[in-house]
């Protein structure tokens, strides 16, 4: 039985854990959708910050990974640009990777602490059932009788340590990190978020607490899962703050995040992602696919200057169009005007609803608004050009087979000015961003989101 500084450790009781299960995995778990999961957290031999993905699915837990792995060695804690990120040691890179599963964790409360391991040698259980096969580090056969004994033993033999403080819980992670990279890695750490920041409170942030986070029979995480480790709350959209629908409150993403996200999903218009998502503190990105998740990232901290005037008013005005139309009812004006602190008297607001709404249709356009109230003021923020990366960790996903950055020349034009580009599923995420993005990739090797 392990044992640290920070706390003697324990078992999960059964109670908590078929509840931690049925969160995760819903009313029943097979094989295939475990066995995908079985995996750590393991680094590229072609790239030393890079993580390595087997299967489809687990990229809900890598990607956030390392997309915070990234957060790390591009940037100090100060958020000045590391020179050299390239370049970090093994050894660095591992630091890196504690620094990360724990920053993940910290936030996700401010109290205490929960790191889940297993002190039993699932190894020698598989020698025992059969020969393992040997190979390189993305080896990941796994002999049918291990297959069979994975799902039952895996979870009667986790055990957990809790700690106190961020100190102790870097420290905790640190002497778990040969377990986190080893074959159960991805789901010691998934089970050590949950149970960090808690079943009930999970299932409170999530709009159907019913839905398991991890589809059973695909295997991909869910939106609450994805948000739980990029934001530290599990809600179910990507919207900014509250939307009422209907009568229904849902709740999305409160505050702006360090890592950003964007989805083709709001390409094909299912979705809108709101500012606190799309426009983060830090230029790493994670983008979805329909199935899958990859970073793109740049060091160019003007990418994620402050919002400029316009923006703060279009996000304003969206978020009093909850549905998408691109206008609000003329009776919301002076809530608008109110919000981006703009004169909201009634008798001035009774003036501009005349004059933005002249035919009496009881609306007012976006694109009206803005040229009344924000006249001129559609400069670009940012830099025209800069230079951007992007991970995919499958390795059948690059054309080189090998798990590596991808780099390239990204190019945003004016307003107004036609885009002439090769469409591909990179670009027409990234442009529910900028809207004219274009991206020339070194060597021409353009990268999947798949």
């Amino acid at each position: 039985m392990a044992s640290t500084s920070e706390g003697v450790d324990s078992s999960i009781s059964p109670g908590l854990l078929e509840d931690l299960k049925r969160l995760l995995w819903g009313r029943s778990l097979t094989d295939e959708v475990f066995l995908r999961w079985t995996q750590g957290f393991v680094l590229s031999a072609d790239e030393p910050t890079a993580l390595l993905q087997y299967e489809g699915g687990p990229c809900a837990v890598i990607v956030p990974v390392q997309a915070f792995l990234l957060r790390f060695a591009l940037f100090t804690e100060e958020n000045e640009a590391v020179e050299k990120w390239r370049e970090h040691s093994d050894e660095t890179a591992k630091d890196l990777l504690c620094q990360s599963l724990s920053a993940i964790l910290l936030q996700t409360t401010a109290t205490s602490y929960t790191v889940v391991y297993s002190d039993h040698s699932f190894t020698e259980m598989q020698e025992q059932d059969g020969p393992q096969e040997s190979g390189g580090e993305e080896d990941v056969q796994r002999s049918p009788k291990r297959r069979k004994l994975c799902h039952d033993q895996f979870h009667l033999n986790l055990r957990c340590q809790q700690c106190d403080s961020r100190e102790q819980l870097v420290n905790l992670v640190q002497s778990n990190l040969e377990k986190f990279q080893g074959d159960f890695g991805v789901l010691y750490y998934l089970y050590s978020l949950l149970l960090t920041k808690g079943v009930d409170q999970i299932k409170n942030e999530m709009e159907d607490p019913s839905e398991p986070l991890i589809d059973s029979t695909h295997g991909h995480g869910s939106q609450s899962l994805i948000n739980l480790l990029l934001t530290g709350k599990a809600v179910s959209h990507v919207f900014d703050n509250e939307k009422d629908v209907a009568g229904m409150k849902l709740h999305g993403v409160s505050r702006q995040s360090q890592i950003g996200f964007l989805t083709q999903l709001e390409h094909l218009r299912y979705c809108e992602v709101g500012f606190n998502l799309k426009s983060p503190s830090l230029p790493v990105w994670v983008l979805g696919s329909e199935t899958h998740l990859t970073v793109l990232f740049t060091q160019d901290l003007s990418l994620v200057a402050p919002e400029s005037p316009e923006d703060t008013a279009r996000r304003i005005f969206k978020s009093f169009d909850p549905e998408g139309n691109g206008f609000i009812s003329s009776c919301l004006l002076g809530d608008v005007l109110h919000s981006l602190s703009l004169v909201s008297d009634q008798g001035y607001v009774d003036i501009m609803k005349g004059k933005l709404d002249s035919e009496g249709l009881g609306i007012i356009v976006l694109s009206a608004f803005m040229e009344e109230f924000y006249p001129g003021n559609s400069q670009q923020q940012g830099p025209k050009t800069f230079t951007v990366f992007h991970y995919n960790g499958l390795k059948r996903s690059n054309s080189t087979h090998k798990v590596q950055y991808k780099k390239g020349t990204a190019t945003i034009l004016e307003h107004g000015i036609p885009l002439v580009t090769e469409y591909t599923d990179v670009t027409t995420c990234l442009q529910t961003k900028w809207p004219t993005i274009s991206i020339e990739w070194s060597g021409n090797d353009v990268p999947s989101l798949n």
